[in-house]
């Protein structure tokens, strides 16, 4: 009898009417907002305009959701396209499916396409907006619990993932690897964050630092998984996956810190003059109203003297009439 163990959600859609509001989409969403949110605080803080990563993300967002699918589907063509199987699931992103390989490569250029047109090198703003994606991933893979998939082998553990019957799968509990995966996520995010502010990193380093990082633990999570999948060499296409990528940015942040050392002066053409017009014109303002008070200083100043000028004058007015009516 297991004493301990993770629920599942009897369901991963609420009806609220005709509208099914879904766990996996949600989880989604609250990502990128987080993304973008935290990413714009990151852009900011290097010296760029408010708004611009959410209006790069515009471009990003859509092809990343695009890319993410393509791949799922790719490799994993035969839950789609066998025998027994109907080809429009394909389509429906709801049920679960985004291959993050294929969501940072389609979504970087979605992104390269938006700093182009905004004249943003697109290193610069990967940088930013890395540890934010890193914490989009952990909320996104809560997405998985609500639709009881991306689970690992067996186990009896107190933080055991208590899986129902359904399709494709067999009741029992499971190690959560979605979980695992999500606190390995705000993990990376937080290497990301430290490792910026301690080594100033720049050029896409911080960038290629989030996916070597989060490479390392996707290979041993994506051990653990017991869902199908193509193996090569007697390891998962994904295993693969990780340890090509890893090698890759590793690599380039090796390279990069020998051909570019340092951060980029400038993330953003024409912000740091907008930001120094804006304060000329705060201390113009400011100037303009030390005038005003200086003025009415002034004015109040002259008229004190005035009054006392007065009350100067009138007791020796009184004084010489009073000394006309003795003499």
């Amino acid at each position: 009898m297991d004493l301990a163990y993770i629920p599942s959600p009897s369901t991963g859609v609420i009806d609220l009417g005709p509208i099914p509001l879904r766990g996996y989409a949600f989880c989604i969403i609250i990502g990128v907002f987080v993304a973008v949110w935290f990413g714009n605080k990151r852009w900011i803080a290097r010296g760029g305009r408010a708004g611009t990563v959410a209006d790069i993300a515009v471009w990003a967002v859509p092809f990343g959701l695009v890319g993410g699918r393509l791949y799922h589907v790719i490799t994993d063509y035969q839950l789609y396209f066998s025998d027994g199987e109907n080809w429009v699931d394909a389509f429906k992103i709801w049920q679960g499916g985004l291959g993050i390989w294929g969501a940072i490569a389609l979504g970087a250029v979605g992104a390269w396409i938006g700093c182009r047109r905004r004249g943003i090198p697109l290193p610069a703003w990967a940088d930013a907006l890395a540890p934010g994606i890193a914490f989009a991933q952990a909320i996104g893979r809560w997405g998985n619990w609500f639709n009881q998939e991306l689970y690992g082998k067996p186990t009896d553990l107190p933080w055991a993932l208590k899986i129902s019957e359904g399709p494709n799968r067999v009741a029992g509990t499971y190690h959560p690897t979605f979980l695992y995966e999500s606190l390995w996520c705000v993990g990376v995010a937080l290497l990301v964050i430290w490792a910026d502010r301690r080594f100033k990193l720049g050029h896409g380093r911080a960038f290629a630092l989030y996916v070597a990082a989060y490479c390392t633990g996707r290979a041993w999570i994506e051990y653990m998984r017991v869902d199908e999948a193509h193996h090569i060499l007697g390891l998962r296409l994904n295993v693969w996956t990780a340890v090509i990528v890893f090698v890759l940015a590793v690599t380039y942040i090796v390279i990069s810190a020998k051909v570019r050392p340092g951060r980029e002066e400038i993330v953003e053409p024409g912000a740091a003059g907008a930001a120094e017009n804006a304060e000329a014109a705060e201390g113009v303002e400011d100037a303009d109203e030390g005038a005003k008070d200086a003025d009415s200083g002034s004015a109040s100043d002259a008229d004190g003297d005035a009054e006392r000028d007065d009350e100067g004058r009138a007791p020796g007015k009184n004084g010489t009439a009073e000394a006309a009516k003795n003499g």
